[in-house]
């Protein structure tokens, strides 16, 4: 800290010095601590605007990829057109339609049953009688008339407001007003059944007699061959997903049969190609603004994250994203963890190439041709995918687990149709029953308990492991061992080592199945179970057989006309005429690419979601965290810096207020001496 002079004039002047100024001077000087701080607080706000500008980044192409991998997303909308709109005019197709081409033929529509009571002169006559309708097959609901209703106007609203399912108005024109009476439900089922006993009481009692003017039919079509009905022009779902209208019928031909109407469900491939190209700009967007950040600005000085690892993870992350091989197809799941056993064989073809076959199990002598042999006792998912990679036959084998479920993905080493991937899976796999714990409801002070899932005899032959944890004490992990691999053997290892804080014991069932029970030795909260078990049931397994399900023939982004750009980058580049030939031609491969199980689609998605800042463990997210909590240490420093410097601040206005009392008071003080000194020696000073 550098010193501060202080400046008081001539002592003898009586004019003192300026505290006000001293004091900001020497505060000043105190507060030049601070400048580090605020510097590096400076520098952090400005990372945290260019963290969450990527992060917004991040969230739009997020965004466009999840309309790609959502299954109602843009690959599930479909587009539709009619070869006569003046006959059949397309309204909607869902995403459940199916694309395809249907034939129909319309041969009548749909029509709304309707008619009308006898016309009277005088529309305010007082009437009487009664009025019945059914509206189809439904319930007769008869009207009386009465002081309240008496008249054509009241009789309408008396009907409107019965909820019988008939809109009823009075029609006035110069040959008189008659009740009109129009079906709320088209087609056949809408279809009115009337009887009417009204007379005008006001002209003789003259007869209102009811006239059907129209009679409710259904429409009348042919779908593919079929013939069908619908109760409503407005056709809904009988080409599944897909709604349209009726508006005339099929012209009719010259050899007398009707005109087919082309209906042409499609898939939106203008969409799709919309959202692809929105994918590749966002990406972009985003490699942009971080390459930006590995500079300089234009004045010279380093952008705020230049040099971050930040960048470097993040870019990692999306480049190999981008990169990223897509599975073409995967074998059934199998539950992790259950020790499954494979037998059999499977075949792989690429391409027009030879089909190659693989076996489980030891190679025999001599060898079958063109056969993969795992080896003698190799029998695991990991020994297949060993023996495909291992093999060199144009096919990448991995391991995918998820959720508890681990599946064998197989990925084609050649791109397009040249690589498509043909298996056929007659293999079988054995699993030992994995042993759930659940645990059983407890209530306020009564001790925490659970059980293992049953098997069928007490004496199964059990391997693996069962983690218990009491409360937020250490949890105790208990092995399977020659000695100890029943349930009642596991009992016995449960209370036997110390510190485990549960008490084991079998149960058996009425019906011979048994158990493993446990409970809590403490009471309350505090004896909560946590339990997580990989214990096998070896004696009790199941035998399934694992398919094969293909999922799509593209490998990678160049099918879809996406390449990484010649200006090395990072950016990519698009061809929407390659994505759109993959469109037409294999529309299911790029729904397999971006929708199937772990796909490339599904699993960039998941890159995005867990980068960004909406993702706690996000690489963007843990930045953000990490900056704001050094703001928060070195806002906490500023603050205390600050409450010293003040609590100085008026400690030295105080003293030096009082200092500049006594040197404004001096010249006073000379004053009176001298003319002491004058009156004493006569001296007269000039």
């Amino acid at each position: 800290m550098g010193t501060v002079g202080l400046n008081f004039g001539s002592p003898t002047s009586g004019t003192g010095f300026d505290v006000s100024s001293t004091v900001s001077t020497i505060v000043a000087n105190l507060q030049k601590v601070e400048t580090p701080w605020k510097t590096q607080l400076t520098s952090l706000e400005s990372q945290d605007t260019v963290l969450s500008n990527l992060g917004t980044l991040l969230s739009k192409i997020s965004t466009d990829v999840s309309s790609l991998s959502d299954f109602t997303g843009v690959l599930a909308q479909k587009t539709g057109s009619s070869s006569d709109t003046n006959v059949l005019a397309l309204a909607s197709a869902s995403s459940s339609a199916v694309a395809g081409t249907h034939s129909v033929t319309v041969t009548s529509l749909a029509k709304t049953g309707s008619g009308y009571l006898t016309a009277i002169t005088n529309a305010s006559d007082k009437l009487s009688g009664a009025l019945t309708i059914q509206v189809g097959t439904g319930k007769a609901h008869t009207l009386t008339v009465s002081s309240s209703n008496n008249t054509l106007t009241g009789l309408a609203a008396a009907i409107n407001s019965a909820g019988i399912g008939v809109t009823a108005s009075v029609l006035t024109d110069s040959k008189g007003s008659r009740l009109s009476l129009v079906s709320g439900t088209s087609g056949g089922s809408g279809h009115l059944s009337i009887s009417s006993s009204l007379v005008d009481t006001s002209n003789s009692n003259a007869s209102l007699a009811y006239t059907e003017k129209v009679h409710g039919v259904d429409a009348q079509l042919s779908i593919d061959g079929v013939d069908l009905t619908s109760g409503s022009n407005t056709v809904t779902n009988l080409i599944p997903g897909v709604t349209f209208q009726v508006l005339a019928p099929s012209a009719q031909q010259s050899d007398g049969s009707l005109e087919e109407i082309q209906v042409v469900i499609g898939n939106d491939t203008s969409g799709v190609e919309s959202a692809v190209a929105q994918m590749v700009t966002d990406y972009n967007s985003l490699l942009s603004a971080i390459n930006t950040q590995q500079g300089k600005d234009s004045s010279g000085n380093s952008e705020p994250l230049f040099g971050s690892p930040t960048l470097g993870l993040l870019q990692q992350q999306l480049v190999s994203s981008i990169n990223a091989q897509n599975p073409n197809g995967y074998l059934d799941q199998i539950e992790a963890g259950t020790n499954a056993a494979f037998s059999g064989s499977m075949t792989i073809q690429v391409g027009n190439g030879t089909e190659q076959k693989i076996v489980i199990g030891a190679a025999p002598d001599p060898a079958e041709a063109n056969t993969i042999y795992t080896g003698d006792g190799v029998n695991t998912l990991q020994g297949i995918a060993d023996g495909i990679n291992q093999a060199n036959i144009g096919v990448k084998a991995g391991i995918s687990t998820q959720y508890g479920e681990s599946r064998l993905m197989l990925s084609s080493q050649t791109a397009g149709t040249a690589g498509a991937l043909s298996v056929d899976s007659s293999l079988t796999a054995t699993t030992d029953t994995l042993l759930s714990f659940a645990s059983l409801p407890s209530s306020g002070n009564s001790n925490a308990s659970g059980a293992l899932d049953s098997v069928a005899d007490a004496s199964d032959v059990l391997s693996g492991s069962i983690s218990i944890q009491v409360g937020n004490g250490t949890a105790q992990t208990i092995t399977v061992d020659s000695g100890h691999n029943t349930l009642q053997g596991m009992a016995d290892a449960i209370n036997g080592t110390a510190g485990v804080g549960v008490t084991a014991s079998v149960v058996t069932n009425g019906d011979g199945s048994a158990y493993l029970a446990l409970l809590s030795q403490t009471a309350g909260s505090g004896g909560a179970l946590t339990v997580t078990s990989n214990l096998l049931d070896t004696t009790q397994t199941t035998t399934q057989a694992i398919s094969y399900t293909n999922s799509s023939d593209i490998s990678g982004l160049a099918n879809l006309g996406i390449t990484v750009s010649k200006n090395y980058d990072g950016s990519l580049e698009f061809d929407a005429s390659v994505l759109d030939s993959a469109l037409n031609t294999d529309f299911g491969s790029v729904v397999g690419f971006f929708q199937s199980v772990n796909s490339w689609g599904q699993n960039f998605a998941k890159v995005l979601n867990s980068a960004g800042n909406t993702s706690s463990k996000g690489v963007v997210k843990l930045a953000q965290n990490a900056n704001s909590n050094m703001e928060a240490s070195l806002n906490k420093q500023v603050s205390k810096q600050e409450s010293l410097i003040s609590i100085q601040q008026k400690s030295l206005t105080a003293e030096l207020n009082q200092a500049n009392e006594i040197m404004q008071g001096l010249k006073s003080q000379l004053d009176g001496i001298n003319i002491l000194y004058s009156a004493i020696t006569g001296y007269k000073s000039s």
